[in-house]
């Protein structure tokens, strides 16, 4: 279905990120993948020793998750807070003539989020809600900013992203701060399904996908009782990290009329009350 087809793969974060299994998806249907992790790279400057240190571990922990996982899989460090990093990342791409056929989004960040606990939003500070807007929700358009700028985006290819039910009503798991940057992202994605379907033929969508603890994210943020909750709420029960792949799978496929869709693959989660 995807053979000689390159996607972008954001946000793996270890062995069993909601990404790592989309990676695998794509290869399995022939596809080829460009991972992406944060780490040091020339364009951090004045990094504190322990941010070096954090940096350095996270993209070795991330290198080695998909060298585990993925036989065939070209790794790079992409900090998109850092436009210069992006850039070049996309520059790079071009120099080496790859053309991408669609991409992965499933980076977030929350800072408000500490040892499982939701800081009340009253509480935010500006800077805690603008990082976690800039990573979660416009780090989108820079990409995508930079990747049709050097002509790495091919005409016709297919953007998804990674969101939850929080992005639109309050859940029995709270969420606050990434909840509004979530919204944040299925909106920045509706417009740009119209803006880039007029333009360049690109498709746009997003999942909202259930709960899931299996990944360094969701154990950051869930507890096993939320995640049981949802599974009893769900007429079909959790989805699986599998079911996910293979929806963002049927998504990338070429020629596909889909776009601007928010889509549910959460065992039915979003129609309960």
């Amino acid at each position: 279905m995807l053979s000689n087809k390159i996607f972008l793969i954001t946000g793996i974060a270890d062995n069993h990120s909601l990404a790592m299994y989309t990676a695998k998806e794509i290869i399995k249907q022939g596809g080829k993948v460009i991972c992406t992790g944060l780490g040091v790279s020339e364009h951090h400057k004045g990094l504190s020793e322990k941010a070096k240190i954090f940096l350095t571990k996270n993209f070795e922990d991330f290198k080695n998750a998909v060298s585990e996982e993925i036989e065939e899989a070209q790794v790079e460090i992409l900090d998109v807070t850092i436009d210069e990093n992006i850039e070049s990342f996309a520059r790079n791409l071009s120099q080496r003539n790859i053309k991408l056929d669609g991409m992965l989004h499933a980076i977030a960040m929350d800072k408000t989020i500490r040892n499982k606990e939701v800081k009340p939003l009253i509480d935010v500070t500006k800077d805690e809600f603008c990082d976690t807007m800039d990573v979660s929700a416009y780090s989108l358009i820079r990409l995508i900013h930079y990747l049709l700028k050097h002509n790495v985006l091919e005409r016709g290819s297919s953007i998804c992203s990674l969101s939850y039910i929080a992005a639109e009503k309050v859940t029995f798991h709270p969420y606050r701060n990434i909840s509004i940057a979530k919204a944040a992202l299925e909106r920045i994605s509706v417009e740009l399904a119209d803006e880039l379907g007029r333009s360049h033929d690109i498709r746009v969508n997003v999942i909202r996908f259930s709960p899931f603890m299996g990944s360094k994210a969701g154990n950051a943020t869930l507890n096993i009782e939320d995640v049981n909750t949802s599974d009893k709420m769900s007429p079909l029960g959790n989805a699986k990290p599998m079911d996910l792949a293979h929806e963002v799978v049927h998504l990338f496929r070429p020629n596909l009329r889909i776009t601007g869709e928010i889509r549910h693959v959460d065992g039915g989660y979003h129609i309960t009350g």
